[in-house]
């Protein structure tokens, strides 16, 4: 079991999201995850810096493994661009990094322009994309037609000594499936032991779980449920709307059906080390391998002090 910081390029900036992953380390956490969107979820999240760009940093401040969470390889970056970016990624972190892979938002990949398929296509279009940066990964000459994309005469010829690990992120049965059949991991954000049984007895096996949780330290417990109504109640929204929603005041729209004492009851919010700790711990026991903590709001350092002296050692205990 790995214990993990989880950066929020909706929330930060580059140098503050640098500044943290020193802190991450510093505080004892094991392991990096960091989200790849153009947008935030809404305006009061403020940022959305280049991840690529930003992981470049991470790999002069700090020797922790990095997994983007995720990356979506299908409309607004062309596979065989990823491809190239995350085989630099890994030679940058010394084969510490591990992409990410998810079948997107219309919040980030309708800002090319192009049409928002149904989910069934956006998971056929991601195995196809997947397939294309496995091929690449290889260092051959690549010509590829498929049904969605095109590859000529492609190579990578800056790439690590392994191929890079290829993780697939998933919110329900059927995505935990196509995990397990396609992907080398699996991410999720839930502490679901049953998609976890799902992804493990679909080709998954003994390959590694990584799971991003969100918490909200503040050593004032109003002002740490305020943070995190004001900037994540889009995780509250049910059904298809994250995945549907394209613009960030849309979000914002829908964020204000969503009480804010719901968030109390699905986070833990203050400065009670034992709540945070038993949020983590829902996600061990559901057999996740990687638990990668998220801080809402703005108090990182009280964070990572709060964390290292109290919150950790009683889950490595």
């Amino acid at each position: 079991m790995r214990l993990g910081y989880f950066l929020s390029s909706e929330e930060h900036g580059p140098a503050a999201l640098l500044e943290q992953a020193e802190l991450a380390q510093s505080a004892g956490f094991e392991a990096l995850w960091i989200s790849d969107h153009f947008h935030p979820w809404n305006r009061e999240q403020g940022q959305s810096p280049f991840v690529w760009a930003v992981i470049g940093g991470l790999s002069r401040v700090t020797d922790l493994p990095v997994t983007t969470a995720v990356t979506c390889p299908t409309i607004r970056t062309h596979p065989a661009v990823v491809a190239q970016a995350a085989a630099t990624a890994a030679v940058m972190t010394g084969g510490r990094f591990r992409l990410g892979v998810g079948s997107g938002e219309a919040l980030n990949e309708h800002v090319v322009g192009a049409r928002w398929p149904t989910a069934d296509v956006r998971l056929e279009m991601l195995e196809e994309a997947v397939g294309v940066i496995r091929k690449l990964f290889t260092g051959e000459d690549v010509d590829h037609h498929g049904r969605h994309y095109a590859v000529e005469d492609a190579r990578l010829f800056t790439r690590p000594e392994t191929p890079v690990p290829i993780y697939v992120s998933g919110f329900g049965p059927q995505a935990a499936e196509f995990a397990g059949r396609i992907g080398d991991g699996f991410c999720t954000v839930t502490p679901d032991a049953e998609l976890v049984k799902t992804f493990r007895s679909s080709g998954g096996g003994d390959k590694p779980v990584q799971a991003g949780t969100k918490v909200s330290w503040d050593r004032d417990a109003d002002v740490a449920l305020d943070a995190a109504h004001r900037l994540w109640a889009n995780d509250m929204l049910p059904g298809q709307l994250a995945q549907t929603l394209p613009r960030p005041r849309d979000f914002a729209d829908a964020m204000t059906l969503v009480p804010r004492e719901k968030m109390g009851e699905s986070v833990a919010t203050g400065p009670n080390p034992d709540d945070h700790a038993k949020q983590v711990r829902e996600y061990i026991e559901a057999g996740v391998d990687e638990v990668f903590v998220q801080q809402m709001g703005p108090d990182t350092e009280g964070f990572f002090a709060s964390f290292e002296r109290d919150v950790l050692p009683q889950l490595r205990s």
